[in-house]
């Protein structure tokens, strides 16, 4: 079994984790909807990913939606000591998968009690808001933050959150966030070649704060890239390796989740944790974005 023992950690809200957890969000079915192919399979890769060190897991009620939860809850509850479970709010799914915002206070009232239901949990480590900006892709939009956290830090002084961090943010929506409640992370699209929030993450490191990059691979887009796949093939390892290792090693507040539904591809994953770069393929790779 690949353990990823040797990691560093970080600090997220009280605790600290190792900086390669893993993302729940291909548990559910096509689309992010629905259940998945094979029940069995979601639950084996769970059960393998906390074996193997695994102590952060990010999910969503609306993974599904309710089914990812649902899963987690079924893998892995009663849950272990020492287990941070990330979760997000701020959408709703159509009976057409369709992503949809839901981000007034009565709608994150009723997605933190999903979470807390689906998840059988009594209070959720850290709720990540996840703000719905501009176009077709919900990409990141300005906007004020001023609504949506005020309810979340509401139900955090009720005890139902213990910490709150930002998903799809702008520089100036985290700047605005942090004067309205702690943030302990943000959790944006950064990658080898989307690398818009280069100033943010350094800015979040120099203050203790966790960065957490979806989309290692590029997402529904993924990078096509001669010279990734030129180094991966020179250190004998896959491309989402070569990628992973690199985030690992651009900054030391990253926390990684990279998510499957295939117990091989997560030992794939959790092999980027014992992958070194050499200086030169660092530089490489750095003049891809």
């Amino acid at each position: 079994m690949q353990t990823i023992e040797q990691v560093d950690s970080f600090r997220l809200g009280d605790r600290n984790v190792r900086r390669l957890g893993y993302g729940a969000m291909q548990l559910a079915g096509p689309g992010v909807f629905g259940p998945p192919r094979d029940r069995d399979a979601a639950l084996a890769v769970l059960r393998e990913a906390i074996e193997s060190g695994v102590d952060h897991i990010d999910t969503s009620d609306f993974y599904g939606p309710h089914v990812t939860n649902q899963i987690i809850r079924e893998a892995l509850h009663p849950y272990r000591d020492g287990l941070t479970i990330v979760t997000k709010v701020g959408a709703v799914r159509g009976d057409d998968g369709s992503w949809n915002p839901a981000q007034d206070a009565a709608a994150l009232t009723t997605a933190v009690h999903d979470n807390l239901r689906n998840l059988a949990l009594d209070v959720l480590d850290v709720v990540n808001m996840r703000l719905m900006g501009g176009g077709s892709d919900h990409g990141p939009a300005e906007g004020s933050v001023e609504p949506q956290l005020t309810a979340l830090a509401a139900l955090r002084a009720q005890g139902l959150i213990r910490h709150i961090g930002l998903s799809n943010a702008t520089p100036t929506q985290v700047e605005q966030a942090r004067d309205l409640v702690d943030i302990v992370c943000v959790q944006n699209q950064y990658n080898l070649a989307h690398r818009d929030d280069d100033a943010m993450i350094d800015a979040l490191a120099a203050d203790g704060i966790a960065y957490v990059p979806f989309f290692p691979l590029g997402g529904f887009n993924p990078i096509q890239s001669q010279t990734l796949s030129e180094v991966a093939a020179r250190m004998d390892a896959t491309p989402m390796q070569v990628a992973l290792a690199w985030l690992l090693r651009r900054s030391p507040n990253i926390l990684l989740i990279p998510g499957t539904s295939s117990v091989t591809h997560l030992r794939e994953n959790l092999a980027a944790a014992a992958l070194a770069l050499p200086d030169q393929e660092v530089a490489a790779l750095d003049g891809i974005g």
